[in-house]
């Protein structure tokens, strides 16, 4: 049995130094900031060209990265939240015997510094990342390849953003839409709630809507 998490916006809130890592790469190239509404959108927006609406290129290039990489190292300690109930749902769900893998199209060098940050690296049995594929969410190849290395006989995913129902549903996998430490009433917005959808699915094969 395998839980597959998104990280940014599932498991962390990380808006703030998402925003502010690409505003800072956006700042190197000369061009001017973007508000975090419009940013937070389009992140999310699994037809947007990240590279041409963000950086105005026609790739990310290595340069973007080490731009990204030197604001998030220097300011993630101070402007990344995990939300409320996640660090016990997840250690529920491993004292269940559920793994626990996450799937993120952030890069590698930033995830785990999130994660050890807010001490959750532990958690997880299985960790991949945007620059660890050849194409990030929507495309399947994370949970593919997650899959594939854990041998699952059964498994989930759980994210936030229309990338990763998208990615749900090219890999054929079940989906949870979750918006934790919202308001919203179309999808999960507590910890607690999740982790029961997650065991019941899992362990007793409850049907879920299909990403």
């Amino acid at each position: 049995m395998l839980a597959i998490f998104d990280m940014d916006g599932t498991l962390v809130d990380s808006s703030v130094t998402l925003v502010n890592s690409i505003n800072y790469v956006r700042g190197k190239l000369g061009l001017e900031p973007l508000a975090k509404q419009i940013i937070l959108e389009q992140i999310n927006n699994p037809e947007c060209n990240l590279a041409k609406f963000f950086y105005e290129t026609d790739e990310i290039t290595d340069k973007h990265e080490k731009w990204f990489k030197e604001y998030y190292s220097r300011n993630h300690d101070k402007e990344l939240v995990i939300f409320d109930g996640v660090e016990l749902m997840l250690q529920n769900l491993k004292n269940k015997g559920i793994k626990i893998a996450l799937a993120t199209n952030a890069y590698r060098d930033s995830t785990m510094e999130a994660l050890k940050h807010l001490n959750i690296e532990n958690y997880f049995n299985d960790i991949i990342c945007y620059d660890e594929v050849d194409n990030g969410k929507p495309a399947p190849d994370m949970l593919l390849a997650l899959l594939n290395r854990n041998r699952a006989k059964r498994a989930l995913f759980i994210g936030d953003s229309d990338r990763d129902m998208l990615a749900a549903k090219a890999a054929n996998l079940e989906f949870l839409r979750v918006a934790l430490g919202s308001n919203d009433r179309k999808t999960i917005t507590k910890a607690d709630i999740l982790e029961r959808k997650i065991v019941d699915f899992l362990y007793n094969n409850s049907n879920l809507e299909k990403g």
